[in-house]
């Protein structure tokens, strides 16, 4: 994977995080917002981390040749993790916590042996995009990439059909949030599928390297993208539902003001429109329609006013001021 797809993946990534960090903040205990934020950082953090000149620094600085390896497939093994806690949150029920735990214990065993096995290897030779052919029969560094890209296959695969089962059960922005996760996942499950096969074929003496690295870093950038697409298409569908409902309301009201123009520019009852609100000129009609100033109207009150009594009447209704006359006083 060249630096350039990492660090844009990354950067697209982070950014969905960083949109989603002040709900964040003022909801810490929110444990659905955590598991997002987490999916959306830690998947930056993979490409991050999984960039050659990343690899290099990392390497260079800490001194141990291939460092970069195991922290790269510390975070791939979290993100994998998180995505299965956010669709158990997600979907909720009475069990949604203990299987969050659940996961989170499980990969926390994964990290640690992915230490461990780091540690007890022997990877000299610096592979900025290889090390998973090139080390596929080191003992140790066998066992630990076996061991991280099986947790990553496992988490995943769940993730997937958890979700596209999911999705069959509900409807609106859930259900594309929920497809659109689904696919992501799966694109991020042939990553561990290209990976493991490239391997295998090591291990039967070809050398199918580029499958384990061009392909397969394809395949997670596309898988990753989509996953936090998935996440963000129901947060960011209702409020763009709601928008466009409230942009329609206001749009038909047009007519209306045109009506209530004069009563509304002598009684000096407009209100300054906000200039992103503005309807285009030719929703705006002509003559006496006005495009600086915005009638004090609501929609609902609107609404039910021009569908029950006929324009002048509602005019004469919503525009009357000051005190109302008691019975009887004149």
């Amino acid at each position: 994977m060249s630096g350039l797809i990492g660090y844009t993946s990354c950067a697209v990534l982070w950014l969905g995080l960083v949109v989603k960090a002040p709900d964040l903040l003022r909801h810490r205990g929110d444990p659905y917002l955590r598991a997002i934020c987490a999916v959306l950082g830690l998947a930056g953090l993979c490409f991050f981390l999984g960039s050659p000149p990343t690899i290099g620094a990392v390497n260079r600085l800490s001194g141990i040749p291939n460092l970069a390896a195991p922290l790269t497939y510390a975070a791939i093994t979290a993100y994998s993790a998180a995505s299965q806690i956010l669709v158990a949150l997600w979907r909720g029920g009475p069990g949604a916590h203990r299987t969050a735990r659940r996961w989170v214990l499980a990969y926390s065993g994964v990290v640690l042996g992915i230490a461990a096995l780091f540690a007890l290897g022997e990877a000299p030779v610096e592979r900025r995009t290889d090390l998973d052919t090139y080390y596929a029969n080191t003992p140790g560094m066998r066992e630990m990439i076996v061991l991280y890209l099986t947790g990553h296959l496992t988490a995943i695969t769940v993730t997937a059909v958890s979700a596209l089962r999911w999705a069959r059960e509900v409807r609106g922005w859930l259900r594309g949030g929920l497809i659109t996760l689904g696919v992501g996942a799966v694109c991020a499950a042939g990553f561990s599928v290209a990976k493991l096969v490239a391997v295998a074929a090591r291990w039967s003496g070809r050398d199918w390297s580029l499958l384990g690295s061009e392909v397969a870093m394809s395949v997670a950038g596309v898988g990753a993208l989509l996953t936090a697409a998935g996440v963000l298409v129901p947060l960011a569908g209702p409020r763009l539902t709601e928008w466009r409902r409230a942009w329609r309301t206001y749009v038909r009201l047009a007519p209306l003001e045109r009506e209530l123009d004069d009563i509304l520019a002598r009684r000096a009852l407009r209100l300054p429109r906000p200039r992103w609100s503005s309807p285009p000129p030719a929703w705006s009609g002509a003559g006496r329609a006005s495009t600086t100033g915005s009638a004090i109207w609501t929609p609902t009150s609107t609404g039910s006013c021009t569908t029950r009594h006929s324009r002048p009447h509602c005019g004469r209704r919503a525009t009357r001021s000051g005190p109302r006359r008691r019975p009887g006083r004149r």
